[in-house]
């Protein structure tokens, strides 16, 4: 990435491999006045000080690093020089750098996700977005910055019953973004991919979190986010079992001379190896289910087809043409109510294919046909508040003069929905 938002590293503890052996871990340095101690199970682990824990032996702990302008006394982290966050740099709700860490300096202004917007925007058959991140093992929905109140009815149900099966396949709780992954209950995350792909463009749009250590060691009834702030310290003893018996993720301290600070220890968790991404040994294991997610999604996208194309004679070279289109697909063809509200979901068009000499005496060569439902909205019962229309299915009719024996052929294209043609002899 590029230096951001300043051009040269301030002052403060920059991350650094000191020691060389390719990993980023923590420093911990024996402090009477430290904020962390010994797990009195497991020594290698380190938890919170108690306000009444007065005797024994304490830790002060900072990332692997050096510190750069060090005054010899007060140690304060240094932003990380590549401060960028793509998925602040999207369009939707977005906020200068003062209000959100990473934003970038406006909307789009990073090539990555400037490259990402375009593509999506020339791909008007996207029917659902997914982006893979790490870590927390959830599948997350818009919105980021506002309350399920505010969705259209239609599109938070569709969004339950597909976060319903998210869980199904992949065993990864389904949730909103607001609701229950706040990093600070105040403040909200803005400037996300799923929040514009969603509002701005009516798809509908998932970000998956893979891996959860907690998960991984059978920890249950867990809030993601305030696990982090507070837990009971039994917990990281079972996340360290689970390291363990796959050896690799924690690394016991060992006595390191700092070229700073002096001696210190380096050691605990490997970030980057263990709670950031799964553990190698276990990365085909996390990730396969959610193929099977992203075929879900894919099935579950209109899909408009001709049910029948006829022709029937009325007399002097004239016939009266049907055609009966259909949406087969679970979605309707617009997939969202946010894309009607926005006019961003195109209707499906109906175009006419005459032979030479023929013509239409009565429609359009080319018409529209408007929107399908799916079968998204179909409830659990058949008897209360359904919707018992054929609104999935719609007839358009012509009368065309052409000769006898002479083909025509119907073309029916829907931007989310695909493209259906026929073809029959008068």
């Amino acid at each position: 990435m590029r230096p951001y938002p300043r051009e040269e590293p301030q002052d403060g503890l920059h991350r650094e491999d000191v020691d060389g052996d390719g990993r980023l871990l923590m420093m911990r340095q024996r402090d009477p006045n430290g904020s962390w101690k010994a797990h009195p199970d497991d020594a290698r682990l380190l938890v919170a000080r108690k306000p009444d824990d007065i005797e024994g032996e304490f830790f002060r702990v900072f990332p692997e690093g050096t510190i750069k302008n060090w005054d010899g006394v007060t140690v304060s982290i240094a932003p990380v020089l590549e401060g960028l966050d793509l998925n602040r740099n999207w369009p939707a709700d977005w906020a200068p750098e003062g209000e959100q860490l990473g934003a970038g300096p406006y909307p789009t202004s990073e090539p990555e996700v400037r490259a990402l917007v375009e593509a999506i925007v020339a791909r008007p058959n996207i029917t659902n977005y997914i982006g893979y991140h790490t870590f927390s093992g959830v599948h997350l929905r818009p919105y980021s910055g506002r309350s399920d109140e505010d969705f259209p009815t239609t599109d938070l149900r569709a969004f339950k019953l597909m976060g319903e099966e998210a869980t199904r396949l992949t065993g990864y709780p389904a949730i909103s973004i607001f609701h229950d992954f706040k990093y600070d209950p105040k403040l909200v995350i803005k400037g996300g991919d799923i929040d514009w792909v969603y509002d701005f463009l009516g798809v509908f749009a998932w970000v998956t979190e893979f891996w959860s250590p907690q998960k991984a060691a059978g920890l249950a009834d867990y809030h993601l986010i305030d696990w982090i702030r507070d837990h009971p310290p039994d917990d990281d003893l079972k996340i360290l079992e689970l390291a363990d018996s796959l050896g690799e993720g924690y690394v016991d301290w060992y006595p390191f001379e700092h070229p700073q600070l002096g001696p210190v220890e380096l050691g605990g968790w490997d970030l980057v190896r263990f709670w950031f991404n799964p553990p190698l040994s276990r990365l085909e294991e996390e990730v396969k289910p959610h193929s099977d997610f992203a075929l879900f999604l894919a099935l579950v996208s209109p899909r408009l087809e001709i049910k029948s194309f006829e022709a029937t004679p009325v007399g002097d070279g004239a016939h009266r043409l049907r055609l009966v289109l259909e949406n087969a697909g679970w979605l309707p063809t617009n997939v969202t109510q946010k894309a009607l509200d926005r006019k961003v979901a195109r209707p499906i068009e109906v175009s006419l294919e005459l032979p030479e000499g023929g013509r239409v005496v009565t429609g359009k060569e080319r018409e529209e046909a408007g929107q399908l439902s799916g079968r998204v909205e179909r409830r659990a019962i058949t008897w209360w508040g359904v919707d018992y229309s054929t609104s999935d299915r719609t007839k358009i009719e012509w009368v065309v003069e052409a000769e006898a024996g002479e083909r025509v052929g119907v073309v029916a294209k829907h931007e989310r929905a695909g493209t259906a043609r026929a073809e029959l002899v008068l």
